[in-house]
């Protein structure tokens, strides 16, 4: 029976969606490190980009430009197939160009450049009652350019709050984590109306010794302009105002006013909840309170290894835990008695389909909460900027293919000039088999089908190659073709790894375990 039951969840987690509609407004996670809260003195920004979006990865080239060299303003760039791909790309406009833009990386939501310039990205949607699609930029535009043009965070997003201004923000509610190798900074920004062209945004600077968490909900609080720390819009006031958001009358609360109605009335959910109690426990931060600090001070230094850990939670053994209902009867034996065990089908990724199947067997057999790995992730990064280094060597953005959970992690630095081949192709629309994508995806879900057996030497393996990629950094004098050399070198040991797994599963699967 278990070998049949096995094979069923076999074809469910291959043929049912990588994600669903229910998902909706809860796509993403940033997690922000200030260069004193570090164990090492890095800044960090990170990014999950949960959704079916795009996967393939380019390191884009710094250039110089003509006099009169205008830049086009694209969007619906997010579900190409390849660089260079146009299909669904629409031309909004074009600004004039900069003399010289800086290099790189270009992920679907841009992520770093040259100068130890990162970013993160988490959507919040807002009030629909905001949105203008004739605005020219979306989120990712406004990352490219700034990333293209600016050295500092501060500059980056002071450029992007100007251009959506003038030029009109044609796009949800977003929050953009933006760091540098000194400081990281939270801009939220939104629309002014479906018929106005502009944009409303503040920003705020997160403490040098504090970390913060951005998790699909607008999370800056006061807008007080004499604070060095805090940037904003003249109008961010006025466009609450004038679109009934904010009666005027008592304290301006920028979540308050331009939070939807997805967690209304707090300035947090589950992730954020989780993650700021696992940084400050001693605060006691409890689930009822209608506000969670802005940021906290963790209480040991955070190193890189433990946000790229925070990135592969998914509440196991806490009150969030999913998998803790899945049970199944096992016999007794010589070495233990009869007794009720978590199902090795147990798995916090369980598709929506299979989820509902299960709680029409036995109601509430699992409640759904939003972890932080979750198995419709297209991309994830963690990025550190260190300032003590060259820029070439300082920025290192660990990227990872797929969910996050599972997926090893790849070091791309500042002065990475190229990448593998198989980052060329995205795999998200049709099945490529030597893309990047599914080089890790395939392994990725057949560990689903008895994730509790296959978990412990799963993570065993992430944690072989995190500690390889990170004890053999280049050093300060490496050359771009060293760095580029060891990004290859790290992904190929990361495909051959995925790949014996894969092999290894199959096996199992095939043999009826």
């Amino acid at each position: 029976m278990i070998k049949r039951i096995l094979s069923l969840l076999a074809a469910l987690v291959i043929s049912f969606p990588l994600f669903s509609q229910e998902f909706d407004g809860q796509s993403c996670t940033s997690i922000m490190v200030g260069r004193k809260a570090s164990a090492d003195g890095s800044v960090i920004t990170s990014h999950t980009c949960d959704g079916r979006y795009r996967t393939w990865v380019q390191m884009e080239p710094a250039q110089d430009h003509a006099p009169g060299t205008m830049h086009p303003v694209l969007r619906e760039t997010m579900h190409t197939a390849f660089r260079g791909d146009t299909t669904g790309v629409r031309l909004m406009g074009e600004i004039p160009e900069a003399a010289h833009t800086y290099a790189y990386l270009n992920t679907g939501y841009p992520c770093l450049n040259e100068k130890q310039v990162a970013i993160g990205e988490t959507t919040f949607s807002g009030p629909d009652t905001l949105i203008n699609a004739a605005g020219w930029f979306t989120i990712e535009e406004l990352e490219r350019v700034a990333l293209q043009r600016c050295d500092n965070a501060r500059d980056a997003i002071r450029l992007m709050g100007a251009l959506a201004e003038q030029y009109g923000y044609g796009d949800s509610g977003e929050c953009l984590t933006v760091a540098d190798k000194n400081e990281v900074w939270q801009f939220e920004i939104v629309g002014v109306g479906m018929d106005k062209i502009g944009a409303a945004w503040a920003a705020q600077r997160i403490p040098d010794d504090h970390v913060a968490v951005s998790a699909n909900i607008p999370r800056i609080g006061r807008i007080d302009r004499k604070n060095p720390d805090i940037m904003a819009s003249s109008n961010v006031e006025k466009v609450a105002l004038d679109n009934g958001l904010w009666d005027g009358k008592g304290e301006f609360v920028f979540w308050k006013a331009y939070n939807s109605d997805y967690g209304a009335g707090k300035n947090f959910n589950d992730r954020e909840y989780f993650l700021l109690n696992y940084f400050a426990p001693s605060l006691k931060l409890t689930y009822d309170m209608d506000e969670l600090p802005f940021s906290v001070k963790p209480e040991k230094p955070v190193d890189i290894r433990e946000v790229m850990a925070l990135f592969r939670e998914t509440y196991e053994g806490t009150d969030f835990d999913m998998t803790k209902g899945v049970k199944m009867a096992r016999a007794a034996n010589s070495m233990h008695p009869a007794d009720t065990v978590v199902s090795p089908v147990a798995n916090p990724w369980l598709s929506t389909n299979l989820r509902n199947t299960l709680n029409t067997l036995a109601p509430g057999t699992v409640e759904f909460r939003r972890t932080v790995a979750v198995a419709w992730c297209a991309y994830s990064h963690v990025t550190q900027l260190r300032n003590w280094l060259p820029d070439s060597v300082g920025g290192i953005c660990w990227l990872s293919l797929d969910n996050p959970g599972q997926s090893p992690r790849v070091p791309v630095f500042c002065g990475t000039t190229t990448l593998p081949k198989a980052y060329e192709t995205c795999g998200q629309m049709q099945y490529v088999p030597d893309c990047a994508l599914w080089q890790f995806r395939r392994a990725n879900k057949l560990a689903t089908v008895a994730w509790q057996n296959t978990k412990q030497g799963f993570n065993e393996e992430i944690l072989r190659l995190e500690n390889l990629a990170l004890d053999g950094l280049p050093g300060s004098d490496a050359s771009p073709a060293v760095l580029t050399a060891y990004t290859e070198y790290i992904y190929q040991e990361s495909v051959r790894s995925w790949q014996a797994l894969e092999e290894k599963y199959w096996l199992m699967f095939g043999l009826g375990f």
